[in-house]
């Protein structure tokens, strides 16, 4: 049943999910709430690897994963991030169904393997297309899943398109053009379903996030992101790049940007020193 107009009593695990991200907004099941719950979450839970890179088994029990980003401010990629947010979307009653997509930037071998969680939410009859595990730019506000109906938020302009064998394409208004940014069919997954491709992402030396650090959070003024060693801090048209020298300096920054306290930098010098 589609979510109606409603007030929302959350629970207390609910308002310390909200009270993470930022949110403080009316909770009344609308479109509205939805959009600005999925912003503020961009806002506030980064987008990172820093477990794979110290060794920590993933976990995608609901349990852990709530520890792990709410208790301990941590954030994480899309398997553990879209779970969660999928936890707290129905937890606030809206239906939701994870799919698996396949994400095409950058892909240098397309087209690529299904590597990505992405959810379909309903809202009083109508679908739309959530995603807070994405470390590049995508929307930060949810995508209603029509079809070639492009869709502006701020300086940036999407669309979904229908194609027989991937499905659903997203794609990105770039340089005056449209770019794939990834695609997914709309069979429903199951938690489980997604157990063995997370177990490759951050176990295999093929995967991009065995190789280097990760990270990226919106900001007011634009964004910050992490590659490798390499800082970058995007303001209005405007980048300061630096790459820390030390691991103190690297992890210093990782508090400074993205609130992220890490236990060991033992992984600095294996996955980011030679980029200094």
């Amino acid at each position: 049943m589609a979510v109606r107009s409603q007030t929302i009593e959350p629970s207390l695990r609910v308002q310390a999910y909200l009270h993470r991200i930022q949110f403080s907004g009316r909770l009344d099941g609308s479109a509205e709430m939805l959009a600005e719950i999925q912003e503020s979450h961009l806002h506030a839970v980064p987008y990172e690897n820093f477990d794979i890179l110290l060794g920590v088994p993933l976990s995608l029990e609901i349990d852990d994963l709530y520890r792990k980003i709410v208790e301990n401010g941590r954030g994480g990629y899309c398997f553990e991030l879209n779970a969660l947010f999928r936890w707290l979307l129905e937890e606030l009653g809206y239906p939701v169904t994870s799919l698996m997509a396949r994400f095409w930037r950058d892909e240098p071998n397309p087209p690529p393997k299904r590597r990505h969680h992405v959810l379909r939410v309903e809202v009083d009859g109508r679908f739309y297309l959530c995603d807070v595990g994405v470390g590049g730019i995508v929307p930060r506000r949810p995508i209603e899943m029509l079809p070639h109906t492009p869709q502006t938020q701020g300086s940036e302009t999407y669309k979904l398109e229908q194609e027989p064998f991937f499905g659903w394409i997203l794609y990105e208004f770039v340089h005056e053009s449209w770019r794939q940014l990834y695609s997914f069919t709309d069979e429903p997954q199951l938690g489980k379903d997604f157990t063995t491709t997370n177990y490759w992402c951050e176990s295999s030396p093929d995967s991009l996030f065995t190789k280097g650090a990760m990270a990226a959070l919106r900001t007011k003024e634009g964004r910050v992101t992490v590659s490798g060693n390499e800082f970058r801090v995007f303001a209005g048209d405007s980048v300061e790049v630096f790459k820390p020298k030390t691991p103190a300096a690297y992890h210093a920054a990782l508090v400074r940007y993205f609130d992220i306290n890490l236990p060991s930098m033992d992984w600095w010098h294996r996955c980011a020193a030679e980029k200094v």
